[in-house]
């Protein structure tokens, strides 16, 4: 189980490790994996039961990055757990590289190929209730994107999971509120978000999805929550810990200029300066 501090500095390295990636390959989606970095830093170091030794251990906890496009920060994190080395996120969106624009099921750690939207939550709660009927007891984490909740096949998932009681399965909404053509709430309204699970038979939290004591709060709860499914609305900054990125729906894909990314880089760097002085 990681500290605060250490989750709060490794996030920060997952975050110059993923900009280093999409600067050197001149492709990615920076905003996108900004935001999803703590969520996904708080379940990988703190949260799942995965063995980086053998990613195809039967017990492992399930996670699918449905909202496959902010791959980034999924790459950085399973080469820093050591599902494969780090040198081969040099790669990234190069010819021939396995280290493609979006999940791809021959990386070890990763279990499905994901990108078409509305896909990941579907193929989550069949993995869930595949759990349950093999009275198996890992878990299945999915995350997926606010404006991907426009996907009608969501929706059919939900009713699903929660007819089948999948109180092993738990969604992560990265509620950053901005998609590639603008707010959320102007292209596709998606709120009143919380009601809307409820009412589809889901327990909801909501949280800042940058604060790792109430992420890991809401975690260490999760598993006291029996006979439904369970939906994290995790409240966001698309382009988190970059100021030139932050809340700015033109980042979802763009990559920094050689100034930009001297000057993200400058940023992330003192961050990291000021956590290890703490």
């Amino acid at each position: 189980m990681g500290s605060e501090l250490y989750l709060k500095t490794k996030s920060l390295e997952i975050r110059k490790s993923l900009l280093e990636m999409i600067y050197n390959a001149g492709s990615g989606h920076t905003g996108s994996s900004l935001s999803n970095v703590d969520i996904l830093t708080l379940l990988y170091y703190d949260q799942m039961n995965v063995d980086p030794q053998n990613p195809n251990w039967s017990k492992r906890d399930r996670y699918i990055q449905s909202k496959g496009h902010a791959v980034e920060s999924y790459y950085a994190i399973l080469a820093d757990k050591g599902f494969f080395s780090k040198n081969q996120l040099k790669n990234f969106s190069a010819f021939k590289s396995n280290l493609i624009g979006h999940p791809n099921n021959k990386i070890p750690g990763v279990e499905m190929n994901t990108g078409a939207l509305g896909h990941g939550l579907s193929c989550s709660v069949g993995m869930a209730l595949a759990a349950k009927k093999d009275k198996d007891t890992y878990r299945v984490f999915t995350l997926l994107g606010d404006g991907e909740l426009a996907e009608g096949s969501v929706w059919e998932a939900a009713m699903a999971a929660s007819h089948y009681k999948l109180d092993n399965l738990i969604a992560i909404i990265d509620r950053n509120r901005l998609q590639i053509t603008g707010k959320t709430e102007d292209v596709m309204s998606v709120e009143p978000l919380v009601e809307k699970w409820n009412s589809f038979g889901w327990e909801v939290m909501e949280v800042d999805g940058h604060d790792f004591k109430e992420l890991k709060n809401v975690f260490d709860i999760i598993p006291t929550i029996k006979d439904k499914p369970t939906v994290v609305i995790a409240n966001t900054i698309k382009g988190k810990g970059i100021s030139l990125a932050e809340n700015q729906a033109g980042w979802h894909h763009k990559v920094p200029s050689d100034e930009e990314y001297e000057v993200a880089m400058k940023e992330l760097s003192e961050q990291l300066e000021v956590l290890s002085n703490a």
